[in-house]
């Protein structure tokens, strides 16, 4: 009797437990959190901003300035990779430097390599003076390129990042321009980059340099982008990550804590995205072909990039095949003549090409169209 007892004692008193410890609510209820006084985190696929904190405020950037800077450098170097001869006036900056001298040569990638691994504000003026004429020209140079990318609440007034009152971004046009930047296959190449061999021109010589952005090192998966610094400004870090497909933009500005935070803005945002697969290379069908040698002609699909989404969004997910009912001749192989379209409500996520498997050229056929229409009906069945 009294086991009996002790027993049901011992069962009241754990049902009981829930009233005096109430249950903690699961952590992924809890609000991220950041030091920064603003913060960003995008998926670089497709622009959508997955978390924000005063993401519009107009704050000073630093040297993240130069994601810009070595964008137009590296674009402009893309259709005349110039030499460049060092002179006292680009190299009379303060701050940062790569150590260039007056009578250095290298070629504009090279000066962008200086600028995104060690934040060199001598390679930026040097770029800068070499491509506008003056760092006042270029910096007209910097605000064209982001009003192209819709970058509402940005002015450049310096191509280094060094303070003024007129020099100014936001974290959410920081991620667009980060975003573009990392789409750009040599200044991807560069910013991944933990040490660099660069090649002067005049001495002929080479120096190493170490990246400043202790991400590439600290977290799987980091890929670049930029680091900045002033009193002003506080620490500014831009990161860019990748995994199974999936690429993440992260913004702080003015973040003491900018390594931890950004570390925990990539594990949320990987977190909640899944990669989703696009291939149509399997995909093929006949279309009829008018006014050829041929009445019809092998459509097939094309590969493409996987793309990020939730995880709750991936039953919503639409494909759509569009083709025309028939073609005219002559058709090329490889011609484009239609596409496969990935839509999450309304908004196109992804397209992937639908080519010609073959060439058809004109010439004269005994089927009418209706015939050759028939023919095509019956081919999908």
């Amino acid at each position: 009797m009294v086991v009996l007892l002790k027993k049901a004692f011992i069962f009241l008193f754990v049902l009981s437990l829930p009233l005096f410890f109430p249950v903690v609510a699961s952590a992924d209820v809890v609000p991220l959190q950041v030091s920064a006084k603003s913060a960003v985190l995008m998926n670089a696929d497709d622009g959508r901003i997955l978390f924000a904190k005063e993401e519009d405020e107009r704050l000073p950037m630093a040297s993240t300035t130069k994601i810009m800077t070595a964008l137009i450098t590296l674009e402009t170097a893309a259709v005349n990779d110039k030499i460049v001869t060092i002179t006292d006036k680009m190299v009379r900056v303060e701050g940062s430097s790569m150590g260039l001298r007056p009578g250095d040569k290298l070629s504009l990638r090279a000066l962008a390599e200086g600028m995104l691994l060690v934040s060199g504000n001598d390679a930026a003026n040097s770029a800068a003076i070499a491509i506008g004429g003056s760092d006042q020209a270029f910096s007209v140079l910097m605000n064209k390129r982001a009003k192209e990318l819709n970058m509402t609440n940005t002015h450049f007034v310096t191509p280094s990042g060094l303070d003024d009152d007129n020099h100014y971004t936001t974290a959410r046009d920081l991620a667009i321009l980060a975003a573009a930047a990392m789409r750009n296959s040599e200044f991807a190449q560069i910013a991944s980059q933990k040490v660099m061999t660069v090649q002067y021109e005049h001495p002929d010589q080479t120096r190493e340099f170490k990246n400043h952005n202790k991400l590439l090192s600290m977290y799987d998966g980091c890929v670049g982008v930029k680091t900045g610094f002033t009193k002003k400004s506080g620490r500014c870090l831009v990161s860019c990550a990748q995994r199974n497909g999936i690429r993440l933009i992260a913004v702080t500005l003015n973040d003491p804590d900018d390594w931890r935070d950004h570390q925990n803005l990539l594990d949320y945002g990987f977190s909640r995205l899944t990669g989703y697969p696009i291939d149509d290379s399997a995909y093929a069908v006949k279309i009829p072909v008018v006014g050829g040698t041929a009445d019809s002609v092998v459509v097939h699909g094309c590969s493409g990039s996987a793309i990020a989404v939730e995880s709750s969004e991936l039953s919503n997910i639409k494909r759509t095949v569009e083709l025309p009912s028939f073609l005219y001749a002559p058709v090329e192989e490889g011609q484009t003549v239609g596409c496969v379209r990935y839509t999450l409500d309304s908004q196109t996520l992804a397209t992937t090409e639908l080519v010609a498997a073959g060439p058809v050229t004109q010439g004269k056929t005994n089927k009418n169209l209706f015939q050759k229409f028939m023919e095509w009906v019956n081919n999908l069945f």
